[in-house]
């Protein structure tokens, strides 16, 4: 299978997608030069989509960005912007008196104007709602993106960390096109209880965050299994463990879409060994296999 600019029929979004939570001051602290070279990286290896939420940055990163953006001689149809709402968070510009989350039509509206104008562009590509609140009414967000769609701000629609009873109710109202969740290796769940046949079953593009899950953040029994085996299948396949993870996900018959979150250029670079490559079957079910540690079922 050919990864090269994958595009979905309902997406139209790069098949790798460019995480931007840590460039700013989250994580790299990125200078407006140091993110031109990242978003210059990121395209020569075919990844127009890049990944943002409001609140990244504790409500910089999405503004950081935007400057680099747009000294960028770059059409604005060459790339692919996602961006994400709902979360108040209390941040140094931001005081809510405590984290919560608001799916009113004004602040919907608010929160894509203000991102419009932190990333300096007319629209953004997908549109998530961040995280599911159990207070959120579907018909009230049905009427702010059937608004937001018809003034041209957003193209399409999804959500975030959201369950399949979770967006049935929102699908109630409105199309589904997006669910962006945890997925990897060390993060199971979406393969085992249904999420990810639903999407398939309903047309929902799954991207997935975090997709190299915790095999680099904690040493324990799962982590360190899967650790042998990767070395082994490094070995063999001749690319590094990182990009066997992601090829792991990407197997998936979902065609799930890993948000990457490096800002180191090689590693970016690396990832055109994915061009082409694929994962034995039983490579890939010997890395289910230690991961949950047992036989598979």
């Amino acid at each position: 299978m050919n990864f090269i600019l994958f595009y979905t029929m309902i997406s139209n979004t790069s098949n790798i997608i460019a995480g931007t939570m840590n460039w700013g001051t989250w994580g790299s602290k990125l200078s407006t030069f140091a993110m031109q070279e990242r978003i210059e990286t990121y395209l020569s290896e075919n990844i127009i989509t890049f990944d943002h939420a409001d609140i990244y940055g504790g409500y910089t990163t999405e503004t950081d960005f935007g400057k680099a953006w747009k000294n960028m001689a770059i059409a604005r149809e060459n790339v692919r912007f996602v961006t994400k709402c709902g979360i108040k968070m209390i941040a140094e510009n931001r005081d809510y008196g405590s984290k919560h989350y608001d799916y009113s039509k004004e602040h919907l509206i608010r929160s894509v104007e203000n991102s419009l104008k932190n990333l300096q562009t007319e629209y953004v590509d997908v549109l998530l709602l961040h995280r599911p609140s159990p207070l959120m009414q579907p018909e009230v967000i049905a009427e702010a993106i059937s608004e937001l769609k018809n003034s041209g701000k957003i193209v399409g629609f999804g959500l975030s960390n959201f369950t399949p009873s979770q967006t049935d109710l929102i699908r109630k109202y409105n199309v589904v096109s997006y669910n962006q969740i945890q997925f990897s290796a060390t993060h199971l769940q979406p393969m085992l209880t249904g999420e990810l046949d639903y999407m398939m079953l309903h047309n929902i593009q799954p991207m997935a965050w975090n997709p190299l899950g915790s095999i680099y953040k904690e040493a324990i029994p799962q982590t360190i299994r899967l650790q042998d085996l990767l070395q082994k299948l490094s070995i063999k396949y001749g690319i590094s463990d990182d990009l066997l993870l992601l090829a792991w996900v990407l197997k998936h018959p979902a065609k799930i879409q890993p948000v990457i979150g490096t800002t180191q250029i090689d590693r970016i670079k690396s990832l055109k060994q994915l061009h082409g490559f694929e994962l034995e079957l039983e490579d890939w079910f010997a890395i289910w296999t230690e991961s949950i540690g047992t036989k598979i079922p």
